[in-house]
């Protein structure tokens, strides 16, 4: 039987930034907000951290500097890339560092076909000693991982599950069916929580959870102990402030919402830039309406 690593929320984290460096103090403060406010584990280096942008140095020195404040709480590090080659040493460099779990996304621009897929997720599965979570995000990536494919990785033992953002729920509800109890799916959708977890789903890799962990925790915590009446009604109040956080591509919001919370600097790498300053009066006026200024 595999082990899910966690359930609930997990806070796909920014990565702040200051004169182009890492900012550890602003790092260590927004870790520990996290741990604070009932977030269940912490995914590093993901599209949220911007690692795409980030050298092998750091991407080590952020896993583990993370790693080292979260001694009780899984760490997960992003490691995917479009090459099966460099996605598997991203992987032993997160592993090296100290991650518990490996988020790996799909080979993006290279499309694969399904059959390739299939090779991809083993050859780098084969090699890691860390447990592989699949990430399927069709609207970054350009490619989507069937539920047939879903199946097919589910039976490898080191791949423990999937953080889905496809936003279709009916291949979602498929991919649960064909796939073992042992298999496990975490929302990849902030606005989609409640009724994959409904169907299913562990938990969430969160955004929001930047700027409301104990929100997104308790709106977890709620559809894990079937109220999902409690659950909805925190989705429903907060469907706002959380679609204001993709009003511009991620993680350019919620940096901006962070900033205004005096928490990190609104500091982007290229080719992402600041928020539009329209859009970020109206972030402002949400985030001020929601209780968070």
């Amino acid at each position: 039987m595999k082990n899910p690593l966690f359930v609930g929320s997990s806070v796909a984290i920014v990565t702040p930034f200051d004169k182009g460096m890492v900012d550890y103090e602003a790092f260590s403060k927004l870790i520990e907000i996290q741990k604070l406010n009932g977030t269940s584990a912490i995914t590093v280096c993901g599209t949220t951290g911007e690692a795409s942008t980030m050298t092998d140095t750091e991407r080590f020195d952020v896993i583990k500097f993370t790693k080292d404040i979260c001694k009780n709480i899984p760490v997960i590090a992003g490691s995917g890339s479009n090459s099966t080659i460099k996605a598997l040493e991203n992987s032993i460099i997160a592993a090296e560092a100290g991650a518990d779990a490996l988020l790996v996304v799909t080979p993006y621009y290279n499309k694969a076909t399904d059959t390739g897929l299939i090779r991809h997720y083993t050859y780098i599965a084969d090699r890691v000693n860390k447990p592989v979570i699949l990430y399927n995000v069709p609207s970054r990536t350009g490619v989507t991982i069937k539920p047939e494919t879903y199946a097919a990785l589910s039976q490898h033992d080191n791949i423990i599950g999937a953080k889905e953002a496809s936003v279709n729920l009916s291949d979602f509800i498929k991919s649960r069916n064909l796939c073992p109890e042992d298999f496990y799916f975490w929302s990849g959708n902030d606005d989609l929580t409640v009724p994959m977890m409904s169907l299913g789903a562990k938990g969430v890799i969160s955004v929001a959870a930047n700027i409301i962990p104990n929100i997104m925790s308790d709106m977890a915590s709620y559809c894990l102990e079937g109220n999902f009446s409690f659950a909805s009604t925190l989705a429903i109040r907060y469907r706002e402030l959380i679609d204001a956080l993709f009003v511009e591509v991620n993680p350019i919001p919620v940096k901006a919402a962070l900033s205004l919370m005096n928490l990190c600097k609104n500091e982007l790498r290229l080719p992402l830039t600041s928020m539009d300053k329209n859009k970020e009066i109206k972030l402002y006026e949400i985030m001020k309406n929601s209780g968070l200024l």
